[in-house]
């Protein structure tokens, strides 16, 4: 059988510095993440200013503009050593690459820099009570402002309901949130925002128990009359659930 090298020599010089920062900053530490079920926000810091957080994104938005093996390095370091504990693929290879492939230039301008540094961390809000791999199903309601003018496209969008299992919801700063606007369309009433969790009407429930991964924040979120701008919509309205579907092989492969 013919087996073709994947990584080469810059990825494996870069793989030694990743080890170095995961036997230093991560293993004598995560046994004490694992009972506290948590990770402190220093690490993030520290993450990002060694480069190990979004290496794709590219430089004009703060990153290194690498390929995508570099994040995997860091993800299979992370592992070989049972680090489950750092949320990092979430904010690296699932929000980044959201906010990258269908963000404004003013959303991408805004968080990628800070999500390099580790100075905003990034969540997923997707899974409901009601609706796991159903995607369509979620019943978190996005609705324009009723006190708006009728047809202002640019009114906000009040937003209410629930998620559960979110990884990193205890600390993120930044969620790309699934929505329903509009409850009679199926999938094509789907739509994305992306939520600064300094918003008010934003509101994290308990960091949930887990069997394993316990020092990974898993939590329920919620959001009661939670007004968003227009212009934190991401991609088009009603087009959320084909976003997410693209997405799907490469969430996987992580």
């Amino acid at each position: 059988m013919i087996q073709r090298r994947i990584f080469r020599e810059e990825h494996e010089m870069w793989r030694e510095t990743v080890r170095r920062f995961v036997e230093k900053e991560i293993v004598p530490l995560h046994a004490q993440w694992e009972e506290e079920g948590i990770v402190p926000r220093e690490l993030w810091l520290k993450a990002g200013e060694a480069g190990l957080l979004c290496c794709t994104v590219p430089e004009e938005y703060g990153g290194l503009g690498l390929d995508y093996l570099f994040d995997v390095v860091v993800f299979e370091e992370l592992w070989r050593v049972g680090a489950s504990g750092p949320g990092f693929l979430i904010h690296t290879d699932l929000v980044a690459t959201y906010i990258l492939s269908f963000g404004t230039e003013a959303q991408k301008r805004h968080w990628l820099p800070k999500m390099v540094r580790g100075e905003a961390i990034g969540s997923l809000g997707m899974t409901e009570p009601h609706a796991g791999s159903d995607l369509k199903a979620v019943r978190t309601r996005a609705v324009r402002d009723p006190l708006a003018a009728p047809g202002d496209n640019d009114a906000d969008f009040v937003i209410n309901g629930q998620k559960v299992f979110i990884s990193n919801g205890q600390l993120c700063d930044v969620l790309v949130l699934a929505t329903k606007t509009d409850s009679e369309a199926g999938a094509n009433g789907v739509t994305l925002f992306l939520v600064d969790t300094a918003t008010p009407g934003f509101n994290r429930g308990k960091n949930l128990e887990k069997l394993g991964m316990k020092a990974q924040d898993t939590s329920e979120l919620f959001f009661e009359d939670m007004h968003v701008p227009a212009s934190a919509m991401l991609g088009a309205e009603g087009q959320g659930f084909k976003h997410m579907m693209t997405k799907l092989s490469q969430e996987r492969l992580a």
